[in-house]
């Protein structure tokens, strides 16, 4: 009987605080959810004696971690619900769903017919088809596939790449490989000037999270095992792995073992997030003077504002991004308030939840518009999605602002 009992999560560390619950984005704009402390902690324990307990309004949960990062009791909040989602939840996941979590497949059938599915998919009948259909909501916009795939651009540079006397692995993740190149391309032109050739992992599939949030847990599972193998590789040949996603790296280090059951340890403090690895770099290293590098003088200042990813947040990571971008000179820099912009990965591109996640981010958008900005930065590609959507202004990578202040 004490078997029944035990969690192989924390949820008996809740204090009942309810911090969690008034940190939540989603249940401050939809009712239905039941919020963090009560879909996890407290469901959890009534679930555990009795599935039939769970509550399929967890569904509402985006999986932002800002009720992780709120508790101080650090309970895995968030880790409880989508593990309650997975094992417990009656849904079964739909052709939307498939569509919009296995990206690698998307990806690959997509590239090769860049130009012509970026047309179809931007044309309103399109959109108002999907929205009918498959529930794709008819509002949103979808990020352009590119023809050319980032992994096809860096082989060619491989000879190149491994002249360099140090180097590192890229885990580039599916939206560098098939959406946007240029952010890879922007990596390697500045761990080139620090010195690092970028090399390939052995083997590289999708990080997974969008595949977990979708209900398929077990080809994340199977796709993280291959990662971590290419990962354990690359540390065995004394390379750090190095991503430029904030949520590609949140998931490797966090939800491989607390979500898939994915062991990690021996290999999680390798992998780190271009930002941090930099900074650190700078900082730690005396190999490495930020004073050799030339930098574009504008001669006025570029005003930039920063928005904190809830996944780096999740990490802590969000000081070397703008620490970082202080480095740049003609760069002024403001942090914008810590609120989510909704999106939630493929969260908001489903229209049951196109409405709620357009207001979880209305306060960040109205801060953007109001700022008199020149660019928004931020290391989520899919917070840039949202952002470049729902505002005016652009949304770019630090390290794209990295690589664009240098001169070649």
């Amino acid at each position: 009987m004490e078997s029944i009992n035990k969690s192989d999560n924390n949820f008996e560390q809740c204090l009942k605080c309810t911090i969690c619950t008034v940190y939540c984005p989603v249940l401050a704009v939809n009712p239905d959810f039941p919020g963090p402390k009560h879909g996890g902690p407290d469901q959890e324990r009534l679930r555990l004696k009795m599935p039939s307990f769970y509550d399929e309004a967890n569904k509402y949960c985006m999986n932002c971690k800002r009720c992780e990062v709120a508790c101080p009791s650090n309970v895995r909040v968030g880790d409880i619900i989508q593990k309650a989602k997975l094992k417990y939840s009656r849904h079964k996941p739909s052709l939307r769903d498939f569509f919009l979590s296995h990206t690698d497949l998307v990806g690959t059938l997509s590239s090769p017919f860049a130009p012509i599915v970026n047309k179809v998919l931007s044309w309103d009948v399109t959109k108002q088809v999907m929205n009918t259909t498959i529930h794709v909501d008819k509002h949103r916009i979808f990020p352009e596939y590119s023809h050319e795939k980032f992994v096809s651009w860096l082989e060619k540079q491989a000879g190149e790449q491994k002249k360099f006397a140090h180097q590192l692995c890229y885990f580039h993740g599916c939206y560098v490989n098939y959406n946007f190149p240029q952010l890879g391309k922007d990596f390697v032109k500045v761990m080139n000037a620090f010195g690092y050739g970028v090399q390939l992992l052995e083997k590289e599939k999708c990080c997974g999270v969008a595949l977990i949030s979708n209900g398929f847990a077990g080809q994340a599972r199977r796709q993280g095992e291959v990662n971590l193998r290419s990962i354990r590789k690359a540390v065995s040949e004394n390379m750090p792995v190095v991503a430029t996603s904030s949520t590609c790296t949140m998931t490797i280090r966090d939800e491989y073992p607390h979500i898939l059951n994915l062991k990690n340890a021996d290999v999680r403090d390798h992998v780190e997030l271009a930002t941090r690895f930099i900074y650190r770099m700078i900082n730690e290293s005396k190999d490495f003077d930020l004073s050799k590098l030339k930098f574009i003088q504008r001669g006025h200042p570029l005003k930039i504002a920063y928005h904190t990813p809830c996944h780096l947040e999740k990490l802590g990571w969000e000081y070397y991004s703008i620490e970082l971008l202080r480095m740049i000179p003609d760069v002024e820099i403001t942090v914008l308030k810590p609120n989510c912009c909704g999106i939630g990965g493929t969260y908001g591109f489903k229209k049951e939840n196109y409405e709620n996640a357009q207001k979880i981010g209305e306060p960040l958008f109205r801060e953007i518009e109001e700022g008199g900005f020149d660019l928004v930065v931020s290391d989520c590609e899919t917070c840039k999605w949202q952002i470049e959507m729902s505002t005016s202004k652009k949304c770019k990578h630090p390290i794209t602002v990295f690589a664009e202040a240098l001169t070649e």
